[in-house]
């Protein structure tokens, strides 16, 4: 487990990059950033990987909304595992939930399977779980190596002391990454406070769009969000966040 990990969440080939030059130990790839993330393309995937040395996980999430999957779209999962393991991927990020809120640990061990070796991250399905202490010692038995959470709030900072029990709950056996909220701004909070030394942001930041003509108020998905304004990996906040995890290893 390596000591301390900066992971961005990215959803386009320019975040990517941005990510990738200012520090970024690992990206987890998405599509749809903007609604938590689903499952990017292969071709986005491929492009990128050609782009970047850095460790690429990719999320495996068919849709928006809950992590209780129906046995078609668990059949999507299981391609989209094997698909993009076979083009290279150094992990995936994955979560299933049973009705009843627990881990579906059936599900969890044939995803692991599946993905062949490969890093395994629960992601925040493990935030909306019954209970996230038993969760945890079931991802560890299963051999999951990463915990994607806030805390089981909305974000890492009002998580923070469920964040600190989970961290000391799983000692070494499994990295409790934070995510949701992270920033430049609470990363040394976070570990001084809760011991957490992964870190998950999208370091993300508003862009006009480039269309000088516009139609307004025609909304192609979710009516709160302007069609134009695009979201994008600041770089600067990733070399800042780089850099504080730099600090940490100096200081230790």
């Amino acid at each position: 487990m390596k000591k301390y990990l900066l992971e961005v969440c990215v959803d386009s080939v320019e975040s990517a990059c941005i990510a990738a030059a200012n520090g970024a130990d690992r990206l987890e790839l998405c599509s749809n950033l903007v609604i938590g993330g689903t499952t990017p393309t292969l071709a986005l995937f491929e492009e990128i990987r050609k782009k970047c040395n850095c460790l690429i996980n990719v999320l495996i999430r068919p849709r928006f909304g809950d992590f209780c999957y129906s046995d078609w779209e668990y059949e999507v999962i299981k391609r989209e595992i094997r698909q993009f393991v076979k083009a290279g991927a150094d992990g995936i990020v994955i979560g299933f939930l049973k009705p009843d809120g627990n881990l579906d640990c059936d599900r969890m061990e044939e995803g692991i399977s599946l993905a062949r070796g490969k890093h395994v991250t629960l992601h925040r399905a493990f935030d909306v779980c019954r209970d996230p202490y038993q969760a945890l010692e079931q991802a560890a038995q299963l051999g999951v190596n990463t915990i994607l959470t806030s805390g089981q709030e909305k974000d890492c900072m009002a998580g923070l002391s469920c964040l600190k029990a989970l961290a000391l709950a799983a000692g070494d056996r499994i990295a409790i990454m934070a995510g949701s909220g992270v920033s430049p701004d609470n990363m040394k909070t976070l570990h001084e406070e809760a011991g957490i030394r992964h870190f998950h942001m999208s370091g993300k930041k508003t862009l006009a769009s480039r269309m000088e003509y516009r139609r307004e108020n025609v909304p192609m998905g979710i009516p709160a969000f302007s069609e134009f304004e695009i979201w994008q990996t600041d770089g600067e906040k990733v070399a800042r966040g780089a850099d504080i995890l730099k600090g940490f290893l100096q200081e230790s």
